[in-house]
């Protein structure tokens, strides 16, 4: 991390009313140069002893809250993280973006352009998510084969 991102994280943590601390440093780092969105096991592999699986699963939950990351299913029902667009807000995400699940590598990736339109519901329901997950094999893989 060089000391232009690390600044960017700090301020982006001070925005949110967080301390900046390693831990958090590190998985905003990681979270962030990622081109897919990330599994808490693939943190834990990633950053390894750092960071115990207790704090690293509070530091997830709290950056969620805050509008810092969404969360995203796989097709095995794993959670994964991306970096939220800078509209997001504590407690209220835009990303209403589509979700591809590639079925040979097996990573989520954020289509931050493919936006999920608009929809009209029954009276009386209210909106609170919208998640459109696509799957099929990814521009990588598709390259390879």
């Amino acid at each position: 991390m060089n000391t232009i991102e690390a600044q960017a994280y700090e301020n982006l943590l001070l925005k949110n009313g967080l301390k900046r601390t390693g831990a958090r440093l590190q998985v905003l780092d990681v979270l962030t140069h990622r081109n897919s969105a990330t599994s808490q096991p693939y943190l834990e592999n990633v950053i390894g002893k750092d960071i115990d699986r207790v704090t690293l699963y509070r530091i997830l939950k709290t950056f969620e809250e805050k509008g810092i990351i969404h969360r995203v299913l796989d097709k095995q029902g794993t959670a994964n993280y991306a970096i939220c667009s800078s509209s997001c807000t504590e407690n209220h995400h835009h990303d209403e973006h589509v979700h591809f699940n590639c079925n040979n590598c097996l990573r989520v990736y954020c289509l931050d352009d493919v936006k999920i339109p608009s929809l009209k519901i029954e009276k009386g329901f209210k909106i609170e998510d919208m998640n459109l997950i696509v799957s099929g094999i990814c521009k990588d893989c598709n390259q390879a084969n």
